[in-house]
């Protein structure tokens, strides 16, 4: 099975805002050469979701993670996300495609975040 990772962040005008997106793809890359990592973006930004996943299905990559660059679950992961995915789906439905809830959420970043915040108040 041939995995590829899609860290999914929303997009912005600037360009510059995906730089940290694109530091957290590098490292993920660094730590995890079996996996093809690439990154996609919501709006204003390219690629989106469907180009990835879809550039993805034809590098032969059976298995698909998508896992949102967003600190929370709100409407974009409710209401914009899901229809994405199950389009990309229905293209590739031997493709199997995980959608992760927010990195936002995860214990570990949330310790990450709080045990800088502490830092800050220390200094």
């Amino acid at each position: 099975m041939k995995r590829g990772l899609i860290l999914f962040a929303h997009g912005a005008r600037d360009p510059r805002w995906a730089e940290p997106f694109e530091a957290i793809a590098a490292a993920v890359r660094a730590r995890s050469a079996d996996v093809d990592v690439r990154l996609a973006f919501l709006e204003l930004m390219a690629p989106d979701l469907p180009a990835v996943a879809d550039a993805m299905v034809v590098d032969g990559i059976t298995r698909i993670d998508i896992l949102p660059l967003f600190l929370g679950t709100g409407g974009h992961l409710r209401r914009d996300l899901p229809p994405l995915v199950d389009d990309i789906q229905a293209r590739h439905p031997s493709v199997r495609i995980a959608l992760h809830s927010a990195v936002g959420e995860a214990p570990a970043l949330i310790a990450a975040m709080a045990n800088h915040a502490i830092t800050l108040t220390q200094a």
